[in-house]
């Protein structure tokens, strides 16, 4: 399936209550600034509509009737509310700041903590781009609906009110009218969320593609350019941006509409106030002040809804971003500790496999009644085609994954009963494919043991071969590796990722092709060390170059799931059966390739 495929079906629009629920409880661990926050508005939205009130006395108490003292006395309550209003201003703007920091901090840091606790068939099944879009883009427009959007449609809604009151208190009949256009302008907000909410979601489904695009593109940009892709891949990009674009169009078009809609019927609103009052100031039963007042108040009320009208529209594309976080928040590890599991101080011991089954999807089992003991201390090598199910064995073993029937048993007890922590903490893996963090080469393999000494650190890099290439370097164990280790060799990256394992000190060691990027002599080194350490370790090991494997205790040939061939490796050359023809066969390439300087050439560039 291509990365630039949208496979996921059209949801279904349903605003409901639950969600709004959750998002408001995104703002009670901080009640205190929100009540704070919220006061603040209130006291400023108040004062707004008191401004316009004291407006009408000032033309009507004070012009109109000539009366200077009371102009004064107006004039001087304009001039105080003025200063208490830009305290309020000051403080709620400051307040919300911080809210919205602080809710933005306890998302990402909750969908963080919750990623660490996922099942590794959750990264298998979910693309980077999606994952990453919620930690940064979803959390950030979510933070904002609940801090700017909330103190937006509060001051809003208070504004509507208090102009409202003055309204009704000035005339009662001309305030009705108002209200209609008001209850017309609500309904037709209902009418426009659903499609805006619908096209908000596909966008946001496409920024996660683009997202996992731009992420594959980058971190794969080597083969892009090795297989000229460069075209091949803009055109599936645009194809993605199309998709956005249109979405994005679609919800920013029903946005517009809505505010001219909004200003129509407010327009006609005033032209009917002004026709109305102006007949009722003619016969003596309006003020010039209150009819000014009025309009005032009218517009006090119009900016408000276009205001509403604007978070509404924000609060849609949100609320997609909301489903997504809640979403990734709801996602329950496949793996988890059972109610009650045992303590254990170490899981050395006899490993067994009884009638293991095991498949990543519906009727396709990977890994089919597989039974088998491993011994304390043995060694043991799993060989045999790509895609036999060796890693799936010792990713079952890691409890990466569990079986879908049968019993993995460590030290006499079913793995399911022990803490995953306590397995997985006491199992080295080295993986194929080496991954180190941005950092130095000391930090990398400090990862292994966060309290372990430079000593330690040397005397791990040394067993694993890699101090000799370190001190090569001008900043030796400091040097800087890059993202991804992109400033090392592909051996370069296995050795140290070697080393980084060793200093974990594991009690079973796990090693998933763990030499196939390293040349020959390097291979030789690193063997050396690996017999010192897995004496007396449990191991497992996976490998195409047989000829590290010889020693092993027991050697199996896992094919389509299951195991064909066991024993020793003389026991297995004896059979003359698939191993034998996988040993000679490899034999036979590894001395024609001693014999042409071209592919001896090519092996030494692995490491170069």
């Amino acid at each position: 399936m291509s990365i630039y495929e949208d496979t996921q079906e059209d949801e279904v629009v349903q605003l409901n209550s639950k969600i709004f629920k959750r998002i408001l409880s995104l703002l009670k661990p901080h009640w205190k600034w929100v009540i704070g926050f919220l006061f603040a508005v209130f006291i400023v939205s108040i004062l707004d509509a008191i401004f316009t009130y004291l407006s009408m006395e000032i033309i009507d108490l004070g012009i109109d009737a000539g009366d200077r003292d009371a102009l004064i006395k107006t004039v001087t309550k304009y001039a105080s509310f003025i200063l208490l209003q830009a305290a309020g201003v000051f403080f709620f703007i400051y307040l919300v700041g911080i809210l919205s920091e602080r809710i933005r901090y306890d998302l990402r840091k909750k969908m963080f903590s919750h990623l660490q606790q996922l099942s590794l068939s959750y990264f298998s099944q979910t693309p980077v781009g999606r994952i990453m879009s919620s930690l940064t883009s979803d959390s950030e427009r979510l933070a904002e609906l609940t801090t700017w959007g909330l103190m937006d449609s509060t001051w809003a809604a208070i504004n509507i009110l208090t102009a409202s009151y003055f309204m009704f208190l000035i005339n009662w009949k001309l305030a009705i009218v108002v209200l209609i256009s008001i209850m017309v302008m609500i309904l037709l907000a209902f009418k426009f969320r659903t499609r805006i909410l619908y096209h908000y979601r596909r966008s946001r489904r496409a920024n996660s593609l683009i997202t996992s695009a731009i992420n594959e593109n980058i971190t794969g940009v080597r083969v892009v350019k090795a297989l000229s892709r460069e075209e091949t891949n803009l055109k599936g990009f645009k194809v993605l941006t199309t998709k956005m674009y249109d979405s994005s169009f679609r919800a920013a078009f029903l946005s517009a509409i809505f505010l001219p809609v909004v200003q129509s019927i407010s327009a006609i609103s005033l032209g009917v106030i002004l026709w109305q009052g102006g007949l009722q100031v003619q016969i003596g039963s309006m003020t010039i002040g209150g009819i000014q007042a009025f309009i005032s108040y009218i517009t006090f009320i119009l900016w408000p809804i276009q205001d509403l009208a604007r978070v509404y529209a924000e609060m849609q594309n949100a609320i997609a971003s909301a489903e997504r976080i809640f979403s990734l928040l709801d996602t329950e590890p496949v793996i988890k500790n059972c109610s009650k599991t045992l303590d254990i101080e170490t899981i050395a011991g006899d490993i067994t496999f009884e009638h293991v089954n095991f498949q990543y999807e519906d009727d396709d089992p990977v890994i089919k009644d597989l039974s088998f003991t491993v011994k304390q201390g043995q060694t043991v090598a799993l060989v045999g085609p790509t895609g036999g199910g060796k890693s799936t064995i010792v990713n079952l073993l890691c409890r990466f994954y569990e079986p879908s029937s049968g019993t993995i048993l460590i030290a006499g007890e079913d793995y399911r009963n022990l803490k995953l922590q306590d397995i997985q903490s006491r199992i080295g893996v080295v993986l194929q494919t080496p991954h180190l963090f941005s950092g130095s080469i000391r930090d990398n393999i400090r990862y292994g043991k966060l309290s372990a000494s430079d000593e330690e650190i040397e005397d791990a890099a040394k067993l694993a071969g890699a101090h000799d290439f370190i001190t090569k370097f001008e900043k030796a164990y400091d040097q800087n590796v890059g993202e991804g280790g992109n400033l090392l060799s592909v051996g370069q990256k296995q050795l140290i990722s070697i080393a980084r394992a060793i200093l974990s000190n594991p009690e079973i060691f796990v090693l998933d092709e763990a030499t196939s990027s390293v040349d020959t002599l390097t291979e030789a080194l690193i063997q050396r060390g690996m017999d010192q350490l897995i004496q007396d370790r449990t191991s497992f090991v996976i490998a195409h170059r047989l000829s590290t494997i010889k020693r092993a205790d027991m050697i199996m040939v896992i094919d389509d799931g299951q195991i064909t061939e066991r024993g020793s490796h003389e026991e297995l050359m004896r059979k003359q059966g698939h191993y034998y023809r996988l040993y000679t066969q490899q034999f036979r390439q590894e001395l024609e390739s001693q014999l042409d300087p071209f592919k001896e050439l090519d092996q030494a560039e692995v490491i170069k």
